[in-house]
């Protein structure tokens, strides 16, 4: 049986790591919920780009020249090829592009969720997991286990571990 010494010292371990990691749990939450909207054109502005490509490209070129996913040509004139993400003019070569995106703060924000093992800030998402799983454990440290407090806490993270298993299972 551990001694209360021992659960206090995690209860200061918990307590100050939780201050750290507030403001990582703040920056992951906004853009949990951002990236919940992606769909969406919530909080995005459009992004004008112009590229020079050669001029004088087909129809079917054109698509895989701007190099952008589900780029389609909408309408061809004999200046200009409309495709659903801008224009092209034949005569010059330039592309003119749209896009919609956010601004550049909370892009970088929502890069924290996509990031893979290819990005520096899988680092950071590594040791994010690693933080929230110590704070699930020593989250049934905070009492001595003799105490209703300890017994009830283990009962409700049971009931939330339900939950989350019981929503994924049929909300998806």
């Amino acid at each position: 049986m551990a001694s209360a010494k021992f659960h206090q010292t995690f209860r200061e371990y918990h307590r100050w790591l939780g201050f750290f990691l507030s403001g990582i749990m703040a920056v992951y939450a906004i853009s949990g919920v951002l990236l919940i909207f992606r769909p969406t054109d919530f909080l995005k502005y459009e992004q004008i780009e112009i590229r020079q490509l050669e001029a004088n490209l087909s129809a079917e070129e054109v698509p895989q020249a701007v190099k952008r996913r589900r780029a389609k040509v909408i309408e061809e004139t004999p200046d200009k090829i409309i495709l659903n993400v801008g224009s092209y003019d034949k005569q010059t070569g330039e592309a003119t592009l749209t896009r919609k995106d956010y601004p550049p703060v909370l892009a970088k924000m929502t890069k924290l969720h996509k990031a893979t093992n290819n990005s520096p800030l899988f680092w950071l998402n590594i040791a994010f997991g690693i933080a929230l799983l110590f704070f699930v454990l020593s989250a049934f440290l905070m009492f001595l286990p003799r105490i209703l407090k300890a017994q009830n806490s283990l009962k409700i993270a049971i009931g939330g571990a339900l939950f989350t298993i019981l929503v994924v299972a049929f909300g998806s």
